[in-house]
């Protein structure tokens, strides 16, 4: 008797290996993850763009503030360099006078003067003119050395060494008078004026 095949019975390679791996003992079927590599340079994660952007900042920050810095101390130096000149120049006009030109030194003290110092300069100015009048007096000044103490975009200080030679109706021969004074000067409308002297 000849025997009829199935169909739904025939051994079809491919069902068979599907059964085979599913009913085989021991062994699990896993679908395996995706384990793509992204693309070199693509960010994957929200929080690296956070502390990119975090990074970016403090570099921008950073280089303000160093930016800043030198400007300042430019501005400080700066400053520095002309309260220094002008206080040399003073200390010279200061202590330049000559009797028979008193107006015009004492007018020249006046306008580079500010503050403290121009209020008591011109409060005994009357008084101390009479007196180099009276003993025609004369001087002439001399800085020897000066330095900045401290200094900033509108306040310095600085202390001259000056040598002044005097002569009188007393003291005919010349007499040297070494000093050392203190000057404080402060920016008035981008003029440095001196607001302060000290002899020490």
């Amino acid at each position: 008797m000849s025997s009829v095949k199935d169909p739904l019975l025939e051994d079809d390679p491919d069902t068979v290996t599907a059964a085979a791996e599913r009913s085989e003992p021991g062994k699990a079927v896993v679908s395996e993850p995706d384990t793509a590599t992204p693309a070199p340079g693509t960010t994957t994660h929200p929080i690296r763009r956070v502390l990119a952007g975090v990074l970016a900042a403090a570099v921008c920050a950073g280089a303000g503030f160093a930016g800043w810095r030198m400007y300042s101390d430019a501005a400080v130096d700066r400053a520095a360099s002309e309260a220094l000149e002008t206080a040399r120049n003073y200390a010279v006009t200061l202590t330049n006078i000559e009797a028979g030109d008193i107006d015009r030194n004492f007018s020249d003290v006046l306008a580079g003067a500010t503050g403290e110092f121009r209020d008591m300069y011109s409060r005994s100015s009357s008084q101390l003119k009479q007196m180099l009048v009276d003993n025609n007096a004369s001087s002439t000044g001399t800085v020897v050395d000066a330095a900045v103490r401290s200094a900033t975009a509108h306040e310095a200080v600085v202390l001259l060494f000056v040598d002044q030679t005097i002569t009188n109706t007393a003291t005919p021969e010349p007499r040297v008078d070494r000093s050392r004074v203190v000057m404080t000067l402060d920016k008035v409308d981008g003029r440095w004026l001196v607001s302060r002297v000290d002899l020490l």
